[in-house]
C-alpha cells in the first residue's frame, strides 16, 4: 500500500487515454496521488473484480474510470466497490457520438451511483476527485481553494480586457 496514492485512474482501452491524460494532469497540479492502469470490462472482466475489490486495500480513495462505446466500466467497478466512482464518458471511435457513453454511465439503477462527469471532461472528473479527499485532507483542499482562485482570477482577467476593448 502506497500511503501517496489516492486515487485510480482506469480507463477501457490505451485509445482512452488521450482523453483520460486530463485528469492524471490536475490531478498533479493539485498535488493528489494516483495511478493509471487499463481495466476493461468487457476483455478483462476478472482483472476489473480484482482491480475494484482490492482498491481500497491499497489505500485508494476514489476512482476516476474513463470508458467509451457501451462504457460499462464505471458502473461496473461501482457495483464492486464502497468507493465513490467518478465515470468519464469517452467519445470514442466506435461511439454513436459520444452519447452512448454518457447514457451507460449516467442512467445508472438506484443503488450503484456514478458521479458523471460531461463527455471527455476527465479535468473535472479529477477536480472532483481532489474535492472529495480534500473533505479529510486539508493540504489537498487548500490546493484546491488556490486553483479555484486562480480561476476566477483569470475570469476576471479576460473580463477586464474585454471590458476594455473598443466595440
Amino acid at each position: 500500500m502506497n500511503p501517496n496514492i489516492q486515487v485510480g485512474i482506469i480507463m477501457g482501452s490505451k485509445s482512452d487515454l488521450p482523453v483520460m491524460q486530463d485528469a492524471v494532469n490536475v490531478l498533479k497540479q493539485l498535488g493528489v496521488g494516483f495511478e493509471v492502469t487499463i481495466v476493461s470490462a468487457h476483455r478483462t472482466p476478472q482483472r476489473m473484480f480484482d482491480y475494484a475489490e482490492q482498491a481500497a486495500g491499497r489505500g485508494l480513495k476514489v476512482i476516476i474510470a474513463g470508458a467509451g462505446g457501451a462504457a460499462h466500466l464505471p458502473g461496473m467497478v461501482a457495483s464492486i466497490t464502497h468507493l465513490p466512482v467518478i465515470g468519464v464518458p469517452v467519445k470514442s471511435s466506435n461511439s454513436i457520438d459520444g452519447w452512448d457513453s454518457v447514457l451507460s454511465i449516467l442512467q445508472m439503477p438506484n443503488g450503484i451511483p456514478v458521479a458523471t462527469v460531461a463527455l471527455n471532461a476527465a479535468k473535472n472528473a479529477g477536480i472532483l476527485a481532489a474535492q472529495i479527499i480534500g473533505t479529510n485532507d486539508d493540504a489537498i483542499a487548500n490546493n484546491v481553494l488556490a486553483f479555484k482562485k486562480d480561476l476566477k482570477e483569470a475570469v476576471e482577467k479576460t473580463a477586464s480586457e474585454v471590458e476594455q476593448m473598443k466595440f
